[in-house]
């Protein structure tokens, strides 16, 4: 862990020096795209945003506001969030704010989760993250009931606090709609304040015919779907997407019209240590669709 500490700290530099050092500059939006992605649909459909960005750019520079005079459009600013599962290396980076309001904070991160395996009501990482004044997350299956939802957000967030906590609904493209739907009206009607993130990834494992663990494009986009429709039927709002990608050209997920890679494909770049994550050009067509269908 200490290896790992070392590691996530040099990391974490480097994306300060990048985000602060000019690299986030819009003016550089064309040089941000990946060379595998530029021939096909999805690059050209990138292009046109960028260009889009940059008549914006060279328009605000012909009214006077340049990057060199406003920093917003000349760097970005970082946040970071993992899971909090080992509770000893939290601990150990969780620190009283003396010089503010005399909280305590997890310094290992902006924000911290609960993974749904270990967000029982009498489980340490309750009680720890109770006494953090980081905004939490806390994901949200469908093995959980409403009345277990609602202990839930109480022992976790009792003031009822805007942006405090975060649930993030991992139910499955197949489950979501059976299961989500009552629970959010249940929040809801109880008036607790809570974001309702989607993570499309963790309830779409499975088993390709090969052998390899893998997530199918079209279940991620489904879950997506259904969660956003779901919320506009309730009249709530869908506060965010958790996914779980790489810039990398990897093969590990199955599906999309991008890349469209089979079973028999996970083989060629199958790099993960652990689970399957979206590559560039999925995580990209995701994107799209996405916007697309918020515009809608």
């Amino acid at each position: 862990m200490i290896r790992a500490y070392n590691q996530a700290s040099a990391t974490q530099n480097l994306l300060r020096a990048f985000s602060r050092g000019g690299m986030a500059d819009l003016n550089k939006v064309h040089q941000w795209n990946l060379d595998f992605i530029k021939d096909n649909e999805l690059g050209q459909r990138y292009k046109e945003l960028s260009d889009k960005i940059d008549k914006a750019v060279k328009f605000m520079a012909a009214c006077g506001l340049s990057s060199d005079q406003v920093p917003q459009l000349h760097q970005t600013t970082m946040f970071t969030s993992h899971e909090a599962l080992l509770l000893n290396y939290e601990e150990a980076l969780t620190k009283k704010d003396s010089e503010g309001d005399n909280k305590y904070y997890d310094c290992s991160a902006h924000m911290l989760w609960i993974g749904d395996r270990t967000r029982d009501l009498k489980d340490a990482h309750i009680e720890y993250f109770r006494g953090i004044a980081n905004p939490i997350g806390c994901k949200v299956g469908p093995t959980i009931g409403e009345d277990e939802l609602i202990e839930l957000i109480d022992a976790l967030n009792p003031e009822n606090e805007e942006g405090r906590l975060n649930l993030i609904v991992r139910m499955g493209a197949s489950k979501i709609q059976e299961f989500f739907p009552k629970l959010l009206k249940r929040v809801r009607d109880e008036g607790k304040n809570v974001v309702w993130s989607c993570d499309p990834m963790h309830g779409n494992v499975e088993k390709s015919s090969t052998g390899y663990k893998t997530r199918d494009f079209e279940n991620i986009l489904s879950e997506v779907e259904q969660f956003f429709a779901i919320h506009k039927e309730m009249g709530t709002v869908a506060g965010g997407i958790h996914l779980e990608m790489t810039g990398n050209d990897v093969t590990e997920c199955t599906g999309s019209t991008s890349c469209a890679i089979t079973a028999e494909d996970l083989s060629s770049r199958y790099h993960t240590q652990c689970d399957p994550r979206l590559n560039a050009s999925q995580a990209l067509e995701l994107s799209f669709m996405i916007g697309d269908m918020i515009n809608k």
